[in-house]
């Protein structure tokens, strides 16, 4: 999902060179969750004077403006992605720390069959499942 000009104008936020550099780094990432520290290091390559405290505020007022999403997937440090359209899942290894994205629709319909059985009103979900890559050695 492209977020343009008018989206940040729409959450009440002016659109500015940082916001926009950490937007496009975000959406143009071959790596899909990136930590504000990452954003900084790519934002530093690229000759950007953009401080690390900028990167982790303006990824707070994206997440307060729905944008992006703010994900714990370890004790470490946060992550961040682009807000999608549609809900997916997540599988974190244990040790090198990979995140694979993944959806099912079996998975999401037996959400929904879960919150429908409780007269429960569903605003989303997070599956996280963790475990370990099929290149660790036991």
């Amino acid at each position: 999902m492209a977020v343009t000009h008018q989206d940040l104008r729409r959450a009440g936020l002016k659109v500015t060179l940082p916001r926009i550099k950490i937007l496009e780094i975000l959406e143009h990432s071959e790596k899909r969750h990136l930590s504000a520290e990452d954003i900084y290091k790519i934002l530093l390559e690229q000759g950007e004077d953009v401080g690390l405290a900028t990167v982790y505020r303006v990824l707070t007022q994206f997440e307060l403006a729905g944008i992006v999403q703010r994900h714990n997937f370890d004790s470490h440090h946060a992550v961040f992605e682009i807000m999608q359209d549609s809900s997916h899942d997540h599988l974190i290894c244990q040790h090198s720390h990979q995140v694979i994205e993944f959806k099912d629709k079996e998975i999401e319909d037996r959400i929904q069959e879960i919150a429908k059985q409780h007269n429960f009103v569903l605003k989303g979900h997070s599956l996280i499942l963790y475990g370990y890559c099929e290149n660790i050695p036991n």
